[in-house]
């Protein structure tokens, strides 16, 4: 829906009132809808949760399980072994754009979301000196994402994290 148009018009508009935006909220129109949003907040959840991780380098405490299967847990509790042993954290937040672009309904329903994750502002950093760790330069700083997730019962589960060795 458009809020607003342009037109090449000369009508002169200065004396009549403008009229008063409204704020639209959609409804969903279809189940897709209902379960495409379901999809997105179990996805954001277990972001939210693993920003959290990272940024003390322990999921204890954190929301990671509320959202995120002890199979995509794995990887994400090697990582954050790694930054222990190593004295890293995290500052910062990723920005993140994820798309659901496939939701099966199925004996055990499955999405895929597909993400261009942004670390630009995400920084990995010596937890005692507080200086930013060097990273390799071939790093990408912008990169595809892909998550598969499972319906258990009512609640979405983040199964998968995949991060592509491709930029976005």
């Amino acid at each position: 829906m458009a809020l607003a148009g342009c037109s090449d018009s000369e009508a002169d508009t200065s004396s009549k009132p403008s009229p008063t935006p409204t704020a639209v909220t959609p409804s969903p129109s279809s189940t897709v809808d209902v379960e495409d949003a379901a999809v997105l907040a179990a996805y954001l959840s277990s972001w939210d949760a693993q920003t959290e991780a990272y940024s003390k380098a322990s999921s204890a405490g954190t929301d990671l399980k509320k959202n995120t299967t002890l199979r995509a847990l794995f990887d994400i509790e090697h990582d954050l072994s790694v930054m222990r042993k190593a004295g890293q954290v995290t500052t910062g937040e990723p920005v993140i754009h994820p798309k659901v672009v496939k939701v099966t309904d199925s004996k055990i329903p499955t999405a895929t979301v597909t993400d261009c994750v942004d670390t630009t502002h995400w920084t990995l950093i010596d937890k005692s000196s507080k200086k930013k760790v060097p990273l390799p330069t071939t790093r990408l700083i912008k990169y595809v994402s892909t998550a598969t997730l499972e319906k258990w019962g009512t609640k979405w589960m983040v199964t998968k994290l995949t991060a592509q060795e491709q930029a976005c």
